[in-house]
């Protein structure tokens, strides 16, 4: 509830108690409605029982009080079992020069007793650079860690790398056999693509000699499994997990390629991690907590020696947890896992996983599993599914190197916006490098709003160019807003700005206001919906109304100074609002376009 809902509702309270005797522990609050005159509406409803009243009269009687004994309502009227309350223009006018006056409005400050959440996003593999879908992931991972943060909580930001397993040895057997000594700075690539240039290989040559002992009579399934480049890669794992001093050499060297490489990207992004996992210290945990399970007869044992657990009374499946040989699944990794982050981090109070929604299903079961093992911060685990991105030309292949990478998707939005923004013709004294910085703002300011736009678990049709508009539903389109209300600003002298409360408002004035009166509210459920999209459309709601503003009332050619500069101030305020919530969505502002 807001600060002017708290005051209606104490008002009413009051009124109710003097009038009906009654005491009423909880108001219900709604905006009102556009087709009727109001602001804010006390739904009746839960009120006429209790004080055996007909809505009409409780509305009248109501309405009175609050415009006698208030400032801040000014006109009401009733429909229905609604009472639509008008707010005055004075309370809006104090709300403005407030609203100047904090830094961060909305926001809640966390301190060393506010809850700690850990934000796990990225986890990617190192055996490929990191592509379209991780740019996803990254986003919302990044954005959800700031709107958790802006709901007064503390958070650390985290990733585990997937740096162990088969596809790991694919990348390093191809490179040992052909790369011909290879290395980043030998070629100017970027270690995660020389990387990944070498796992498309392996899929190559291994598609070859499947095809050629097909030739030779094997059947396809037979081809798979023999093909000789695949059994070395396999050796070349059991020899890793065996500690084998040249494939950890091998492994070590060319993983910090990977790692010098997404690092590169993530700068580029605009994101960062406060902690780093590894698969390869975390796949062994667990193994305690699954014998842990089994004497506490959560989990049971095959007669084959493998553990699971039975989930078929909570409408899931048996899980398998070891298997026969005793050696660890994915699940027991995760179970270990979450189990070590509280263990580094102990203030922790619960995660968010940021996985794809090909994970749903996993997910349910870790989630389930950590509480039935007593963990008390399981009931504060929660997966941020997201939808997959796919592009007009199609799905994404990593084996056949049809990969979106990251970085040249950068690149071509940074080209993209270049490309549109000198169609403007706007930029024409700008200088090259404030030029070449502005076209990347655009650029990675478009990507980002693009993505975070859309709720999380709906599927993207990603369009680059189309994404890159100075009109519609767009980043550059909340840019520019932003950029034009800096060369207003920098026309006047801010200390010479006055504003006098008792001005009345224009409709569109008011509505911005209104607009910006509703930030703290939006950002408590795009916390508790961790949903980026809600802060963008925010935005471009936002953004919309002042637009109509600007296009339709007048500001330096208004000729009543304290009009003008409420106006000016009014600008300020949803520059700084804009510069707010783009901040919680990753995305840097130009001070002209």
């Amino acid at each position: 509830m807001g600060t002017l809902e708290k005051l209606i509702s104490r008002k009413t309270k009051a009124h109710l108690k003097e009038v009906f005797e009654l005491e009423v522990e909880k108001l219900e609050f709604q905006l009102t409605r556009k087709d009727f005159d109001g602001d804010i509406t006390l739904i009746l409803f839960p009120l006429l029982k209790l004080t055996k009243q007909k809505s009409s009269f409780l509305g009248e009687t109501i309405g009175k009080s609050l415009v006698q004994n208030t400032s801040f309502v000014s006109e009401f009227n009733v429909v229905s079992g609604f009472l639509n309350l008008v707010i005055s223009d004075i309370y809006y006018l104090t709300f403005l020069r407030e609203f100047l006056k904090e830094n961060d409005y909305g926001h809640i400050k966390a301190d060393h007793n506010s809850p700690t959440f850990l934000v796990e996003f990225s986890s990617p593999n190192t055996n490929k650079p990191l592509h379209l879908g991780h740019i996803r992931n990254n986003l919302l991972g990044y954005s959800i860690s700031k709107i958790i943060e802006a709901n007064g909580k503390n958070v650390i930001r985290t990733q585990i790398i997937n740096d162990r397993g088969i596809h790991i040895c694919k990348s390093m057997l191809a490179w040992q056999k052909y790369g011909v000594g290879e290395t980043p700075q030998k070629t100017g690539l970027k270690g995660d693509k020389l990387v990944g240039k070498y796992y498309v290989l392996f899929e190559e040559k291994y598609r070859e000699q499947v095809s050629k002992l097909k030739s030779n009579g094997y059947s396809l399934e037979d081809a798979e499994k023999n093909a000789p480049i695949l059994i070395e890669a396999k050796q070349m794992l059991i020899d890793w997990e065996k500690n084998d001093s040249k494939v950890r050499e091998l492994w070590k060297k060319m993983n910090k390629w990977v790692y010098d490489g997404f690092e590169t990207t993530y700068k580029k992004l605009g994101v960062d991690f406060e902690s780093y996992y590894y698969e390869s210290d975390t796949y062994l945990l667990g193994k305690s907590i699954i014998e842990m399970g089994l004497d506490k007869g959560i989990f049971f044992r095959k007669d084959d020696g493998s553990v699971w657990i039975n989930l078929k009374k909570e409408g899931l499946d048996e899980k398998l947890l070891l298997r026969s040989d005793g050696t660890a699944v994915y699940m027991t990794q995760d179970i270990g896992t979450a189990n070590q982050r509280v263990a580094d981090y102990p203030q922790v109070n619960g995660m968010v996983y940021t996985v794809g929604n090909e994970q749903d299903y996993h997910f349910k079961v870790l989630f389930l599993i950590l509480k039935k093992l007593g963990y008390k911060w399981a009931d504060s685990l929660y997966h941020l599914s997201y939808g997959m991105v796919d592009l007009p030309s199609g799905k994404m292949k990593s084996r056949e190197g049809t990969i979106v990478d990251a970085d040249d998707l950068i690149k071509e939005m940074k080209d993209t916006a270049k490309t549109i923004a000198m169609e403007y013709g706007k930029i024409d004294k700008m200088g090259v490098t404030e030029r070449d910085n502005l076209f990347n703002i655009i650029g990675l300011g478009a990507l980002k709003y693009f993505i975070l736009k859309v709720d999380p678990k709906k599927r993207i049709l990603f369009d680059p160019k189309a994404s890159v508009d100075f009109n519609g539903n767009t980043g550059p389109f909340i840019q520019y807003a932003y950029a034009r209300i800096q060369s207003l600003i920098n026309k006047v002298t801010l200390t010479d700005l006055e504003l006098e409360i008792d001005l009345p408002l224009l409709n569109k004035e008011k509505e911005i206001l209104k607009h910006l009166y509703s930030y703290p509210n939006l950002l408590k459920i795009a916390g508790e919906q961790l949903s980026p999209a809600l802060v963008a459309n925010y935005l471009y709601v936002l953004v919309k109304l002042f637009n109509s503003f600007y296009q339709n009332v007048s500001i330096f050619g208004e000729d009543n100074l304290s009009k003008r500069s409420m106006r000016l101030m009014l600008c300020m305020a949803v520059a700084k609002n804009i510069q707010s919530a783009s901040n919680l969505l990753g995305i840097s502002l130009p001070n002209k376009m």
